[in-house]
């Protein structure tokens, strides 16, 4: 949620999600935070799918991003950054491979996650409680 500083909507459920991670994970290396405590964006993909899942209030849509180490591919192969895909992909497979590979703990946990969500979304009892374990995190 990069186009405002403005906690999003459903800052409760990021940092439930956020938690179950840290419990099974506790020596992960993935910064788990909303995007604009770093940079603000305007016209975000993300940002733009969810606002469009908030018209529907019972519709819940986390808009995460993943950081897949593209500066490390460049900075091994400078002359992708000339390459319309090379910015953000490696142009070299086993390379991309590699990356997957390194994230695949992580892909696996949101697939798990998104398959288990009524485990652990908040209920109407914790929600208020985690967005303001969030919101002293965070903000």
């Amino acid at each position: 949620f990069a186009h405002q500083r403005a906690p999003m909507i459903h800052l409760a459920e990021l940092r439930a999600l956020k938690n179950i991670f840290v419990q099974s994970n506790s020596h992960h290396r993935y910064v788990i935070e909303p995007q604009s405590l770093q940079y603000l964006a305007h016209g975000d993909l993300w940002d733009h799918l969810y606002l469009q899942a908030c018209i529907t209030p019972e519709r819940i849509f986390l808009p995460l991003t993943l950081e897949m180490g593209s500066w490390l591919w460049v900075k091994k192969n400078p002359r992708q950054l000339f390459s319309r895909h090379g910015i953000f992909n490696p142009l070299i497979a086993h390379r991309q491979q590699r990356v997957l590979r390194q994230h695949q703990l992580f892909l696996d946990f949101l697939a798990r996650a998104a398959s288990g969500h009524k485990l652990w979304l908040p209920t109407e009892q914790t929600r208020a409680a985690l967005h303001a374990q969030a919101l002293q995190h965070w903000y």
